[in-house]
């Protein structure tokens, strides 16, 4: 493997664990009350919306330091399923004003997390053979 396919790796993970990330820095003061209702208007345990928090802060934050970085980003494409399940379902086959498919920031997440989870993180990081 060459140098630049792990400054490519670098960049594909530092930038979904940034932006990734500062959705959950969002979520910090008014919490995740809402998520929870969510949740529960679909049978599942309000309290489960605490995993938020793990798909928002922890994984990016492992995503950006290069550290299990292949489940770092299954986590984040865990935590996009749910989030296109529980508020984006009714989209799915809507096209922006643009043109655009109305998921497409939902749907690039989820694409990087998962090219991420396949590729794994490469050899930029702390977590050296466990990228």
């Amino acid at each position: 493997m060459n140098r630049t396919d792990d400054i490519g790796k670098f960049l594909l993970r530092a930038t979904l664990g940034v932006l990734i990330l500062l959705h959950g820095i969002a979520k910090l003061p008014k919490g995740v009350d809402g998520i929870g209702h969510m949740l529960t208007s679909h049978g599942v345990p309000a309290v489960l919306a605490n995993l938020v928090y793990v798909g928002e802060i922890v994984a990016p934050a492992l995503l950006i330091v290069g550290f299990f970085t292949r489940p770092a980003a299954l986590v984040i494409a865990i935590n996009m399923l749910v989030a296109i399940w529980l508020v984006h379902m009714g989209d799915l086959a809507k096209f922006s004003a643009n043109g655009g498919w109305a998921l497409e920031l939902q749907g690039m997440f989820l694409a990087a997390a998962l090219a991420i989870a396949m590729i794994g993180g490469g050899r930029i990081g702390a977590g050296g053979r466990f990228n």
